[in-house]
């Protein structure tokens, strides 16, 4: 993502050049004046340069467990006029960022000398990533499990209006379930202490977001009106983490493959002792699951982020690739065959890729197959059902 310099440099040349031109009738004056004006704005200019410079920084440590030896050792072939795929993530703070970041530089290392080239940009995630593919705006897309179903079905958020314009590629990783609060609301470890919260600061997700309609979901099944019984904030992960350590909000919904950057961040802030992911039991579970039955348990091992001493059962939902139906069957079977040629490499930039395996690719798929990618799977002895053989 290209970040601009503040318009106010702009500004300074301008206002320089036309006190500059006054200052030829009133030299002494005038030159005091421009003096100090230029002093303050380039001063807001240098402050907003440096602004954009650490979010630049941020968004580049997002992807820092890259092994960068490991890339910088194979030249990416140039170019040549080709014009990339987009494929589209979500905020850069989860994990469908850097996992799109893993897929776009594999296919560039990889498949960059025969014409197929791919850029990854974030989104708002699940919800964007629908309209994006609908409107051409992109090529391929990580979405949640629970949209891919609501949207090919014409359901929840999608209700009377199916959106089709999405094939399947492969399965990726799950969907883990991450809801943290604070501590002095989290007496039992069960996400029933959200009971306790009521009237207090809560991120849902940014709004139009996977993450918020997956939540929002998640907690009506449980009994909760997330704008009544909370204060929501609708907001990004890195943004969501950032207000938990400062204590504007006591909780935040963040689900990805663990480990979580915004998750770890605020456990290496606050501590385990002051923060809890909270519990799902097999009862809630089963409410969750009433209306689009997409989750299933999921234990985050000890371990997984700074303190956390304990395994934590939460549920977790799959997450897919999916892919604009027009785009044509010889790319999508390079692509698919390449990701499962060189899973190492992919495993290499995020651990959530590790759950990837050629055997539980097409596990779970909500939306049918590119016939590119039932292609490769038939070539490797994988029994594709009818149901997701696509047109």
């Amino acid at each position: 993502m290209r970040k601009m310099l503040p318009k106010k440099l702009i500004f300074v040349g301008a206002l320089v050049a036309l006190m500059m031109l006054v200052a030829a009738c009133q030299p002494q004056v005038v030159t005091e004046t421009v003096e100090t004006v230029v002093e303050v704005e380039v001063t807001r200019v240098v402050t907003e340069t440096e602004t954009v410079v650490e979010e630049v920084v941020k968004e580049v440590e997002v992807v820092k467990e890259v092994e960068v030896e490991k890339i910088v050792e194979v030249e990416v072939p140039a170019n040549n006029g080709q014009s990339s795929l987009i494929i589209a993530t979500a905020s850069t703070g989860g994990t469908y960022y850097p996992v799109g970041v893993a897929l776009s530089t594999l296919t560039n290392v990889k498949l960059g000398n025969s014409g197929i080239q791919m850029n990854a940009i974030s989104s708002a995630g699940s919800a964007e990533n629908v309209q994006l593919l609908k409107n051409n705006e992109a090529d391929l897309a990580i979405l949640q499990g629970l949209f891919g179903a609501m949207a090919w079905q014409g359901r929840g958020r999608y209700e009377g209006t199916p959106e089709q314009e999405m094939r399947s590629v492969t399965m990726l990783w799950e969907n883990v379930e991450h809801i943290v609060v604070s501590a002095d609301y989290a007496a039992t470890g069960n996400v029933s202490d959200l009971d306790a919260m009521n009237g207090e600061g809560f991120s849902i997700g940014k709004r139009g977001s996977g993450t918020e309609t997956s939540g929002t979901v998640i907690l009506n099944a449980l009994g909760y009106d997330v704008d009544n019984d909370f204060v929501p904030e609708r907001v990004g992960y890195s943004e969501s983490s950032a207000a938990l350590q400062d204590g504007r909000i006591s909780g935040m919904n963040t689900p990805a493959g663990p480990p979580v950057s915004a998750v770890t961040q605020a456990f290496a802030t606050l501590g385990s002792d002051e923060i809890s992911i909270l519990e799902f039991s097999d009862e809630q579970i089963d409410m969750v699951n009433a209306d689009f039955p997409v989750w299933s348990r999921y234990v985050i091992p000890a371990g997984t982020y700074p303190g956390l001493d304990v395994d934590v059962n939460t549920i977790a939902q799959p997450n897919f690739l999916a892919v604009h139906p027009d785009l044509d069957e010889e790319t999508v079977y390079q692509i698919t065959k390449n990701i499962y040629e060189n899973l190492d490499f992919l495993v290499n930039i995020h651990k959530a890729t590790g759950a990837m395996s050629l055997e539980r690719a097409i596990v779970g798929l909500p939306v049918p197959l590119h016939p590119g990618a039932v292609r490769y799977y038939q070539e490797m002895g994988i029994e594709v059902p009818e149901e997701l053989i696509g047109d």
